[in-house]
């Protein structure tokens, strides 16, 4: 009956002259949303709403992948943190449990992101200051010292070397006692939008993926309840993509990592369930809305019709939101908290799974305490004052936001289609082709901003001199030199015939065919460090030279 009636009401819109004014509208190509939006704007069969719709819970999960979404359970609240050392950085995951973060976020350096230790000339004047800095198993097991891993979920940012990551945190949770099959948790491990949005790489795609398999085909059977990947959507909106083609470039990617897996023997249902992802939160409230529903949509549909999936779980679109940092500003910086709130919003309202929101003060600074709990305190807020977790799916219904998830659907489709007779996502960046059009994104943005047609408030408009926050976080300098002496000692202390022979190993596995995961995983219990690890790999893969792009 409800179907029928919407159905009448839409035929009574056919003929009034309103729907000759939209027809108007929507030769306005310069606007990016229409004025008003009604019922001929969404989908008018009833089969068709139940097929892209339906109900939370249920394929293709448009509304949610839980059937009660936060009535039932909400999202996990994370804190992305990590600087200077593991001690340094153990005190502060300490305070944001008793805060209540209800997961941990570990943010590594830049030379732990590229397989180089804290004594390598390369590392100079960036040892600790972007995340903590991870040399060997002995920094993992100060990271997390008096924190119990198989009682906490834990995300680890790391791309390149994730394996290597991974084995630390396997061997500290077990010098803990507990089973690999008891960790939860998810890795990263997401190098091919390193080659297209950040840059921290170290192998050539194909071996990356190799890798990447590994680490796929070692966690389905010994580590169970670990998400082996964590598609890096946000990274590529963070480079200047725009909504659709967040989506679009990391389900690319995501296909070509899929295809590694089963080209390596695994079935489909063997680990998409276990495939995560990142996406950002922007400031554009209802775009992002659409864009949450848009991407659980087209995964379960890809899942389900490319794949055969026959596990529910593994069309599930299983998600954390990091409110974008890219949008903050170093001026006026208190606007920021206002910025991050409609982020989170946002991620709320478009039914993520867990969520990190930026501290205020990020465009100066790593978070200080207080703005890193005042972060904390923003989705706790909106979790428990602001009413927004009372319903289901609170926006559904809204003919803009289902017309604009149509868009965004159809508009990434056809990118991946693209993407896909170029020959995947690899092809695709070998040859610049997603790097080019993330740039051009980016470019034009910047355009509109410089030239006051995209207001930022108080850098293009509403500008003012004061003077920034004092009470920043800064990272000691001498963090290099405390990270350097650990070594040594460690290299003084360890078995190094033992730790020779584990690398010969790791060495030979990768020359091969076999699981190279198994092999690190002895090299780290061994104390190797990161970049020994890496190096050996790097003997037997290469690096990976850019792309330049003109």
């Amino acid at each position: 009956m409800g179907g029928y009636l919407i159905k009448e009401e839409m035929n009574k819109w056919e003929n009034t002259v309103l729907k000759r004014s939209l027809e108007k509208v929507r030769e306005r190509k310069n606007l990016k949303a229409r004025r008003l939006y009604t019922p001929l704007d969404i989908k008018e069969e009833e089969e068709n709403y139940i097929e892209n719709i339906g109900f939370p819970g249920q394929y293709p999960f448009t509304r949610g992948i839980q059937p009660t979404m936060y009535r039932g359970r909400l999202w996990s609240m994370r804190s992305y943190a990590g600087f200077g050392t593991a001690e340094e950085t153990n005190k502060r995951y300490k305070y944001l449990l008793q805060q209540g973060v209800t997961g941990l976020s570990v943010a590594m350096d830049l030379p732990t992101q590229i397989g180089y230790d804290s004594n390598n000339p390369r590392s100079e004047g960036e040892v600790g200051k972007v995340g903590v800095a991870l040399d060997s198993l002995q920094d993992m097991e100060e990271l997390f010292a008096g924190i119990p891993l198989g009682k906490v979920s834990t995300s680890m940012t790391i791309n390149a070397p994730a394996a290597v990551l991974l084995a630390m945190y396997q061997a500290v949770a077990e010098k803990q006692g507990f089973k690999p099959e008891e960790l939860r948790g998810t890795i990263q491990n997401d190098v091919l939008k390193e080659y297209v949005a950040r840059g921290t790489y170290i192998f050539p795609p194909e071996h990356s993926m190799r890798l990447a398999a590994d680490i796929f085909a070692y966690c389905s059977k010994y580590i169970p309840k670990w998400n082996t990947i964590s598609l890096g959507a946000y990274h590529i909106r963070e480079a200047g993509a725009t909504a659709t083609q967040e989506i679009a470039f990391a389900f690319a990617n995501a296909l070509a990592f899929i295809e590694t897996a089963l080209a390596s023997g695994l079935d489909i249902d063997d680990f998409a369930g276990r495939i995560s992802w990142i996406f950002s939160a922007d400031i554009d409230l209802l775009e992002e809305v659409a864009k949450f529903r848009a991407a659980r949509r087209l995964w379960a549909q890809l899942l389900k019709k490319r794949y055969n999936a026959k596990k529910a779980r593994s069309c599930m679109l299983r998600y954390h939101v990091h409110t974008g940092g890219s949008i903050l500003t170093a001026q006026q910086p208190l606007n920021n908290i206002v910025r991050v709130t409609v982020q989170a919003l946002a991620g709320v309202l478009g039914g993520t799974n867990s969520m990190a929101t930026c501290a205020y003060d990020e465009a100066l600074s790593l978070p200080s305490e207080e703005s890193a709990t005042l972060a904390l305190r923003t989705q706790q807020t909106l979790a428990y004052e602001c009413g927004v977790t009372e319903t289901i799916d609170p926006l559904a219904g809204s003919y803009y936001i289902e017309a604009l998830t149509d868009k965004i659907q159809k508009e990434a489709e056809e990118y991946i289609d693209k993407i896909e007779k170029m020959g995947g996502a690899v092809k695709a960046i070998e040859q610049g082709y997603i790097q080019q059009e993330i740039q051009n994104s980016a470019y034009q943005k910047q355009m509109e901003i410089e030239k006051n047609t995209k207001v930022i408030v108080g850098v293009n408009t509403y500008q003012d001199n004061k003077t920034h926050p004092q009470n920043i976080l800064k990272v000691d300098p001498q963090v290099r030199n405390l990270q350097i002496e650990k070594i040594i000692k460690l290299k003084g202390q360890r078995d190094n015939i033992k730790v020779e022979e584990t690398l010969q190993q790791l060495k030979a596995a990768a020359l091969g065919k076999e699981n190279t995961y198994p092999y690190i995983l002895k090299a780290v219990k061994a104390y190797a460090t990161l970049e020994e690890i890496c190096d050996t790999l790097r003997e037997v893969f290469g690096e990976y030279k850019s792309v330049q792009i003109i």
